[in-house]
């Protein structure tokens, strides 16, 4: 029997929350109300069982297909991309506690002085409010909310996020070969995140609410039926 696949559907929850992420990227910069993108992605580490033959004339240093797994880590990378600036955070796991604990650091550790830290997050059953709630005493979890305000790609829609394309960057720029340990690392993320910030590489997002009523009119309910 052959496999059917399912595509998903979207509709007005999706365009509402498209439309409202795409809402907070027209916002001008304010030290105020610092815009910050968040995600995280797992990270395989993987050390040579055999040393690799060095580089010669016309020819790459090559690595042999063994390999020792040695477990993974999980990077929360924070993305500010008015201010050029990110931070990744090395944990051993993604779990609601630890999101928790990011948005804590975000706010007290990054952004002190804000009024609010406008977050733009997907909606991964760990990164919400509830997770502040099973972290911290109540009136810890609601100090912290306070400080924040949430806005969720839709379903599907991760692309959306700015950090997205970040995290693309920092796979192929200081990922991309094999990492044996976390002091490694954090070696090198510390290292990629620096120069970086120092360049202030951001993101040239033009893709905007005019454009995706353009085109991706077929995603709009009543777009669709009147075209």
């Amino acid at each position: 029997m052959k496999k059917k696949w399912c595509i998903p559907t979207v509709g007005a929850e999706f365009v509402w929350r498209m439309e409202d992420v795409l809402d907070v990227y027209t916002a001008p910069y304010d030290p105020q109300r610092p815009q910050v993108c968040f995600d995280e992605h797992l990270v395989q580490l993987i050390a040579e069982t055999r040393h690799p033959l060095p580089p010669k004339p016309g020819r790459p240093e090559r690595f042999d297909y063994e390999y020792q797994r040695n477990g993974t880590r999980n990077l929360f990378l924070f993305f500010q991309p008015l201010a050029g600036w990110r931070h990744v955070r090395v944990t051993e796991r993604r779990t609601k506690i630890d999101f928790a604990h990011c948005m804590q650091y975000l706010v007290d550790d990054f952004f002190p002085k804000a009024d609010k830290v406008v977050l733009v997050v997907d909606n991964l059953n760990t990164h919400g409010p509830v997770a502040l709630y099973e972290a911290f005493e109540p009136a810890e979890a609601k100090r912290i909310l306070d400080r924040l305000e949430f806005h969720y790609t839709p379903k599907h829609g991760s692309w959306l996020n700015m950090v997205e394309i970040e995290i693309g960057v920092l796979c192929e720029q200081c990922l991309a070969d094999r990492i044996p340990d976390e002091e490694t690392l954090r070696r090198e993320i510390a290292a990629w995140e620096t120069t970086r910030n120092e360049q202030q590489a951001t993101v040239n997002w033009q893709f905007t609410t005019i454009d995706a009523r353009n085109k991706l009119k077929r995603l709009y309910p009543i777009i669709s039926k009147s075209s």
